[in-house]
């Protein structure tokens, strides 16, 4: 099962809220998930993001790919900073 994280539309029309979620690629953008691992509310200003940065380098570590939105919103967050 080829893992991606990606994000989850919610919230109500024309207040989009997300989640990022652990999901398997051939499911649909609003099908079933394994696991949420954060979220993003592009309303608030600035954006608020919520990570588990433990759970999202558990599933990169398991191969997960991510899809190019939550690649950028990781990169915003300093998510891939070398420590």
């Amino acid at each position: 099962m080829a893992v991606t994280l990606r994000l989850r539309r919610m919230g109500k029309k024309k207040q989009p809220f997300y989640r990022i979620v652990a999901t398997d690629h051939r499911m649909p953008t609003d099908g079933r998930f394994l696991e949420i691992v954060g979220t993003y509310d592009p309303l608030k200003k600035p954006a608020k993001v919520e990570l588990k940065p433990d759970r999202i380098r558990s599933w990169i570590d398991k191969g997960a790919v991510l899809s190019d939105t939550v690649r950028s919103i990781l990169r915003r967050h300093g998510f891939f900073k070398k420590v």
